[in-house]
C-alpha cells in the first residue's frame, strides 16, 4: 500500500484534535473522506480540514471505495456493524475502544479479521504514551522488585443526565465504566499479560449501566490486581491512581488525571519521571497503526487483544 487514503466513519469531538489530525502524515497517510449521518456536519468537517470527499451514509463510502482504510470513530454500539461491513469488503480498519458494545461483538469483530486475513488495530493509544511506557520500562527493569499487587482507584462523580450517550446501552454498551475503563484494563494487560481469574460485582441505576464497581484479576506469578470503580461520589472525593506494589517498592500514577507523570519509590528512594503529552495524543499510537498497514511495522493492538479486555470488563460487572 503506497499511500493510506483513510476514510473516517464518525468525524465527531474525537477525531478533532485526539486523533484525526495524526491521519495527516506526508507522503504516506492523508484523509480523503468522512463520513456522519448529519451531512451538514460532515461537510463542515471536511472544509475545516480540507477533506476532498463527505457523506452521511458509510455504506455509500464504503462502496464507492472514497478510501483505502477505514477509521471507525462513532459511538461503541456501531463499532460491530461498520467494522464487519469494511471488513467484509477487504479494508483494513482502526476501531475506537472499546472495540465493540460487548465481549460478544468484540470476539465477532475478531472472527471476522482472522478469517479474512484483513489487517485492524484497536485504539488503545495509551500504550504509546510516555508516561505508560515509562511504567513498564521501571517494571522490566525491576525497580520495584517482584510484583505482587495492583490497586486501582477511579472514583469520580459523573451527572447521568449530562453523559449523553455513554449511558444509553444502545450506543455505548454500558455507562462511563464501559467509556473509561477499557484503556486501563488494556495497560494492565499489556503489562501483565493475560489473567489466570477475574470476579466482580457491579451496581447501577439500570442493570445494563455500571455506576460502582468492584473486582478482582489474579495475573501469572501471583500479582493480584484490585480495581474500584465509582461514578456517583461527591466532587471532594474524586480520586485517579494506579499503584504498582513489589517486594523493593512502588510506582504510581494515574490514567487521566494529571497522567503526565509517574512517581517510584524504591530501596528507600523516591524519584519522579514528568512526560509532555501530544497535543493530538493518539498520534505516537496512530503512526505505528500506519506503519502496520503499511507492511512496515507489529500490529500495536489487536481486536483478539482488545476482546480479551472487553471479556475482562464484563468478568468484572459481574455479567459472566
Amino acid at each position: 500500500m503506497e499511500k493510506l487514503q483513510w476514510g473516517f466513519i464518525g468525524c465527531g469531538n474525537v477525531t478533532e484534535v485526539k486523533s484525526g489530525p495524526a491521519f495527516w502524515q506526508p507522503g504516506v497517510s492523508t484523509v480523503a473522506a468522512v463520513m456522519r449521518r448529519n451531512r451538514q456536519l460532515a461537510m463542515e468537517y471536511a472544509a475545516r480540514f480540507g477533506v476532498g470527499r463527505y457523506y452521511d451514509d458509510a455504506y455509500t463510502m464504503l462502496d464507492e471505495r472514497a478510501a483505502n482504510a477505514i477509521y471507525i470513530a462513532t459511538p461503541p454500539g456501531s463499532h460491530e456493524e461498520y467494522a464487519l461491513a469494511a471488513i467484509a469488503r477487504g479494508y483494513p480498519v482502526y476501531i475506537e475502544k472499546p472495540v465493540g458494545a460487548d465481549a460478544a461483538a468484540a470476539h465477532r469483530i475478531a472472527n471476522a479479521v482472522s478469517e479474512s486475513g484483513v489487517k485492524a488495530s484497536v485504539a488503545h493509544y495509551r500504550r504509546r504514551l510516555r508516561p505508560f511506557t515509562c511504567v513498564r520500562e521501571l517494571l522490566q527493569e525491576g525497580f520495584i522488585g517482584k510484583v505482587h499487587a495492583i490497586q486501582l482507584r477511579l472514583w469520580k462523580h459523573v451527572s447521568l443526565e449530562q453523559a449523553g450517550w455513554r449511558v444509553d446501552p444502545a450506543q455505548s454498551g454500558g455507562g462511563i465504566f464501559h467509556d473509561l475503563a477499557p484503556h486501563q484494563l488494556d495497560i494492565m494487560l499489556w503489562l501483565f499479560g493475560m489473567p489466570q481469574a477475574c470476579n466482580g460485582m457491579s451496581t447501577g441505576p439500570d442493570p445494563r449501566i455500571a455506576q460502582t464497581v468492584s473486582g478482582q484479576i489474579l495475573f501469572e506469578n501471583d500479582i493480584l490486581f484490585n480495581g474500584s470503580w465509582d461514578f456517583n461520589v461527591p466532587e471532594e472525593e474524586t480520586a485517579d491512581e494506579c499503584i504498582i506494589t513489589g517486594s523493593n517498592g512502588s510506582i504510581h500514577f494515574s490514567f487521566f488525571t494529571n497522567f503526565d507523570h509517574v512517581t517510584l519509590h524504591s530501596n528507600g528512594r523516591t524519584q519522579a519521571f514528568r512526560f509532555d503529552i501530544p497535543a493530538h495524543v493518539q498520534e505516537p499510537f496512530i503512526l505505528d497503526v500506519i506503519k502496520y498497514f503499511r507492511g512496515e511495522g507489529p500490529n500495536p493492538c489487536s481486536i483478539a487483544e482488545a476482546a480479551t479486555g472487553m471479556d475482562i470488563m464484563e468478568k468484572l460487572l459481574g455479567r459472566y
